[in-house]
């Protein structure tokens, strides 16, 4: 039911002794007993954390591949020989894909130098552990 330092974690089957069991852990409702119902539970719980990291695996990938080599349209002021006047950042990317794709795509999650001029640029934006979009912005008037 909690972690235990040197024993487990939270939500683990670990065998521990009879006595440290009755003793210790049952008492202070840091464990509880392996029987059909909490193996059941743990069952339920395990297959329902796999069942959604499919999901979001799943929706990782769907996202990927509408934004694979696309090209996002961003407009920016900038004095007369093309540099803007502050920079786009990343919170500006992830906005603008908000608008062009309908995703929210939280700003961290993009990987993006301060873009300080005109031009086209390389964008990563990492999707889940392991899945990343590339696509680039393309900076103008």
């Amino acid at each position: 039911m909690q972690d235990v330092k040197g024993l487990g974690k939270r939500g683990e089957l670990v065998n521990v002794s009879d006595g440290y069991a009755r003793n210790f852990l049952f008492p202070r409702k840091i464990a509880g007993e392996a029987n059909s119902q909490a193996m059941s539970e743990l069952k339920n719980r395990e297959a329902a954390e796999k069942h959604r990291i499919e999901t979001e695996i799943a929706a990782a990938k769907a996202a990927k591949e509408q934004l694979e080599g696309k090209t996002v349209r961003m407009t920016a002021r900038a004095g007369a020989n093309g540099k803007l006047f502050g920079s786009v950042t990343a919170k500006d990317v992830a906005s603008a894909l908000s608008d062009h794709f309908g995703m929210q795509i939280d700003k961290r999650k993009v990987s993006v130098e301060d873009i300080k001029s005109f031009g086209t640029y390389p964008v990563e934006i990492k999707l889940y552990n392991g899945i990343t979009a590339s696509l680039y912005v393309m900076v103008g008037e």
